[in-house]
Formats: C-alpha cells, sequence, structure tokens
C-alpha cells in the first residue's frame, strides 16, 4: 500500500474512494475488465465492516450472491475447510446457524460467518490477484475535486496527492466524493407521506430494542428541577411518521472472546465517568438483566457482539448535535466521535463487569469476556472502522422505496439484489410519560424473498455529474437504505457500479446513458445476481 510525504499526482482509468467491501469488489470487478484502477484507503485496512468485526453477515437470502459477493463468501468457506484454521476450537465445535441457515454452508460453500483477520486477508488476496494499487490517504474535504464542466477530472487527498481518472466511484460511507462533487443528497428520515411509505420517519416509543418502564429522566431521580440525563431529549418533538434530520446510532461490532488463551482483559477508559452510565444502572433497578451486547459467535469462539436492547452498544445520539452530524464532520472531528463510541463501548462492558451497582449475576456474566487478542492487533485489539450505518444518501431521479424493498414497485434495470429486513436502529432518547424512552427502532420484515435494485439509484441525477458512481450512499429512502446497506449487496453494488463504469470509458458514455442491456448482459457473464432462481423463489 501507497503512503506519500509529498505532493504526488497519479492517473488511472478508475479510481475508487473508500476501501470497505464494496470498494474492493468495484475495484477488482474494473481491474479484471483490464483497467488501470486505484483504491483509495482511508483507514490502510481493506474491508470496512466486513473486517472490523462484522463478522456474522446480514444476507437474508444467500440466493442473492452472486459474482463477488459470492466469490467472497465461498473463499471464507475455503479457508475454514483448513484444520489449521481452526486454533481456538474445532470445526466440530462450531455448529452456528445465520439467520436461518447454515453459517457455514457446506451445500452452497458459503460462510456467512467469520474472523475479522480472515475476511481481510481475504480483501488483501482479491486485490493483490487483480493488480490494483492501493493508495492509502483520505479526501481533502477542503477542495476535495476538480471539476470541469459536469466531470470529475481530479480528487485531492489530504497529502497532496491527486488522482486523476476518466471514472470515480465514491465507496465511502459517508459519501464524502459525492458531497465535494455537488451531487444532490440528503440526510435523516424522510415523512411516510413524501414517498407513501409505512416505516419511515418518527415512530414514537415503539417495543424494539426499547427501555423497560420506570427508568427516571433526570439528574437526580425524581427531581424535575436537576435537569435531564445526558442525552435525553425534554420531548419527541414531532408527529409519528413526520420527517427529522436524525440519524440512526452507530457501534463497533465488538470482537471479544472467553478462550482463556487468547482474551485480554477489558480496560476502564481513560476519563471514565460512571454518570454515563447512569441510564444503564436504572435500567437494571428497573429489573431489565439482559443481554446487553449480542455474543453471537463467529469461528475460534469469537463474537460479533452488536447492539441488543434498550441500552446496549449503540451510543445512542452520539453521531449528530446542534448544527452539526457525521456526514458534516471533517476527518479528525470524526476521529475525536468515533473515540467517544469507542470508550463507551469499552467503558460499558467494563461497568457491566465491574461496577458495584451491578448485580453480582450480571458480573458474572460479562466478566468471561475480554478482547481477542489475535485480531486488530495494530489497533489496541479494537475494530478499525465505526459502523456508519447511514449518512448521506444521494437523491438522484430515481428513489429506491419501502414499496421496492416489499417488490410493491418495480425495478426494471437492476444491478443487484437485496433480501434483508427494512431495518434501522434507535436515533434518539426522549422523555415520556415522564421516563426514557427510545425512539427510531424499526425491523420489519419482507413479504418476498428478494428485491432488485435500480441503476439509476447508483448514478446521479441528470445534469449532475456524469463520472460518478455511487454504490453505497445511493439514492434510497431512509427505510429502503435500512435494508439495501448490507455489507453482501454493498458487495454486489460496487462490481455492478465498476461494470457500468467500465462500459462507460469504453463507449465514451456518460454514467447516465450506460445501455442497461449491455450492462446487464456484462453482469450476468460475471456471475452477478439479478434475479432469484426459481427455487429460490418458490422454495
Amino acid at each position: 500500500m501507497s503512503t506519500h510525504t509529498e505532493e504526488s499526482e497519479y492517473r488511472a482509468d478508475v479510481v475508487v474512494y473508500g476501501d470497505a467491501s464494496g470498494g474492493v469488489t468495484a475495484a477488482v470487478q474494473a481491474a479484471r475488465m483490464g483497467k488501470a484502477i486505484i483504491l483509495v484507503s482511508p483507514f490502510g485496512h481493506l474491508g470496512g465492516m466486513t473486517s472490523s468485526g462484522l463478522g456474522w453477515s446480514d444476507i437474508g437470502n444467500p440466493a442473492i450472491l452472486g459474482g463477488l459477493s459470492r466469490e467472497f463468501y465461498n473463499r471464507a468457506y475455503q479457508h475454514y475447510q483448513d484444520d489449521a484454521a481452526w486454533v481456538h476450537e474445532s470445526w466440530s465445535d462450531f455448529d452456528a446457524d445465520c439467520q436461518g441457515f447454515s453459517a457455514l454452508d457446506d451445500e452452497n460453500e458459503l460462510a456467512a460467518a467469520f474472523e475479522p483477520k480472515v475476511a481481510e486477508a481475504i480483501f488483501d488476496a482479491m486485490i493483490a490477484e487483480a493488480g490494483v494499487q492501493v493508495i492509502a490517504g483520505r479526501l481533502d474535504l477542503d477542495r476535495g475535486v476538480t471539476v470541469s464542466g459536469k466531470r470529475i477530472r481530479a480528487i485531492h487527498l489530504q497529502d497532496g496527492t491527486t488522482l486523476e481518472a476518466g471514472m470515480f466511484i465514491d465507496a465511502s460511507y459517508e459519501g464524502d466524493l459525492m458531497a465535494a462533487a455537488g451531487v444532490t443528497f440528503v440526510t435523516g428520515r424522510e415523512s411516510n407521506e413524501e414517498y407513501g411509505e409505512t416505516c419511515n420517519g418518527v415512530t414514537g416509543p415503539l417495543k424494539g430494542n426499547q427501555l423497560p418502564d420506570g427508568v427516571d429522566p433526570h439528574v437526580v431521580a425524581g427531581d424535575a428541577s436537576s435537569g435531564l440525563l445526558p442525552g435525553v431529549n425534554p420531548e419527541l418533538g414531532r408527529e409519528v411518521g413526520e420527517g427529522d434530520r436524525l440519524l440512526q446510532a452507530y457501534c463497533y461490532r465488538m470482537v471479544l472472546t472467553d478462550v482463556a488463551t487468547n482474551r485480554l482483559p477489558v480496560p476502564k477508559p481513560d476519563g471514565y465517568d460512571e454518570t454515563d452510565y447512569e441510564i444503564l444502572f436504572r435500567t437494571i433497578e428497573a429489573g431489565y438483566a439482559g443481554p446487553f451486547f449480542k455474543t453471537t459467535l463467529v469461528p475460534n469462539r469469537k463474537t460479533d457482539a452488536n447492539n441488543i436492547g434498550g441500552i446496549s452498544c449503540d451510543l445512542i445520539g452520539g453521531n449528530y448535535g446542534p448544527g452539526w452530524n457525521w456526514a458534516t464532520l471533517v476527518h479528525a472531528e470524526r476521529e475525536c466521535v468515533a473515540a467517544e463510541h469507542r470508550d463507551w463501548q469499552i467503558g460499558l462492558v467494563w461497568t457491566l463487569q465491574h461496577h458495584p451497582r451491578v448485580p453480582e449475576t450480571i458480573r458474572a456474566e460479562t466478566v468471561a469476556w475480554g478482547l481477542a487478542e489475535d485480531e486488530f492487533t495494530d489497533n489496541e485489539h479494537w475494530p478499525y472502522n465505526l459502523y456508519v450505518r447511514e449518512a448521506r444518501r444521494m437523491r438522484s431521479d430515481f428513489v429506491m422505496t419501502e414499496h421496492h424493498c416489499r417488490c410493491e414497485a418495480s425495478v426494471d434495470d437492476p444491478i443487484g439484489m437485496g433480501a434483508y429486513t427494512l431495518d434501522s436502529h434507535n436515533t434518539q432518547r426522549f422523555v415520556h410519560d415522564g421516563m426514557v424512552k427510545n425512539e427510531g427502532d424499526i425491523q420489519s420484515r419482507l413479504n418476498r424473498k428478494a428485491y432488485g435494485i435500480s441503476y439509476r439509484s447508483i448514478v446521479p441525477r441528470d445534469g449532475e455529474c456524469e463520472n460518478l458512481l455511487v454504490p453505497w450512499a445511493l439514492s434510497a429512502t431512509h427505510i429502503a437504505f435500512g435494508s439495501i446497506r448490507m455489507e453482501p449487496v454493498f458487495m454486489a453494488l460496487g462490481q455492478s457500479a465498476a461494470t457500468a463504469a467500465c462500459i462507460a470509458i469504453d463507449e465514451n458514455a456518460s454514467v447516465q446513458t450506460v445501455p442497461y442491456n449491455e450492462l446487464r448482459a456484462v453482469l450476468f457473464r460475471d456471475g452477478q445476481r439479478l434475479e432469484l432462481p426459481v427455487a429460490a423463489v418458490t422454495g
């Protein structure tokens, strides 16, 4: 991976900004199609969330996997066929389901559960085999891009590096390149009324991942004059179904283990303040006994420890504030917010393991878990990527909505498929009937097995940038994005975006005018899944 200490200039056919899973598949696909590729790696580690703890994949339906997404999960499966891969447990000890199907699927030769370091090694190998040039760096958010007419001519990194190309792909979780290029985008939640949806906008205090009754919202319980606890809003502020600009909560997918030979103690964070966990203490005192984080297992007795329940890994309200949200911050500010999330989660686990206000039964259950010594070895055994579940979303001429995800509206130009539940984590805490309640959680299952995702949703609207594709921060409503945003889908859309970029180069076309029939033919040739086989639909 190249790094630079002075200004440099590079030229490629395609520049992919973002080292997450979809950025990797985009770069590999374009290289396999014979183009000169540069992949910009802001984190210096490939794979994004797939190699940062999200090892229990949110696939929804394995039949949607094709092309490079399927290749990744097949490579993970092949890794675990080797007895040498099983260091902390044996193959026979690992017998896990992953959302209703086997985590190690012998019939389809797919692994839906894997260790972070295994995922990163697979991505590294795919990039090396394809001959992709990787440059470490982050977009200069001040001078970002050079635009001529309706085309990006170059992007500029913080260290002074300039990258020129004919086509660009924004594979960042934030949509930074898209925004710098002047493409229209939105943040937050649309109202249900705007697109005739049922699962968008303000939710009110629904039951999912909710706090129990009886959690007092005031600094001094029972004393309204003492003010509200940190992170608690005085009221909902809007009617159910109305839109707002709030973001669903972020967290780190913690990789923990209970294997003594691979377990490191969870440290007490510097600057630990027990008042940050007052809602936790009151939740326990109200009768809630857990769980406080998931311990979903991936191979070798490690967890993909995600949020669960009313108070858990999600730092609700920690990704926005008055006049700012995660998307508007510069890189250094994001690092500070990410550190707050890290310290919150480490402090949460430490509190559950050691604090005297936590009952001994809960302390005993959680103290068995510690950081995995053989993961993230250059980052104090903590994941590289904060789970940015949602930031900017492009607003193009086609918007994916709840209706497309439920197959109630058609997509006639699919470039990939999604199948996961309409999903949003909580966005805020507020006072409801004198108690602290969470708001924003949606988990609505789809009534069909999969849906197509439109090519038009990953290209800017007509009249905007003609050489940019956006496979992650695509054009979708908040709740539709809640299903589309899953990592396997990101891999598929990254591959499809790169295919379109290569066709656009060959035909000297804009991304808006790439012939869909030609794109579809190449995607089929390369194994991309654009529709379910009959058995997967009717089975």
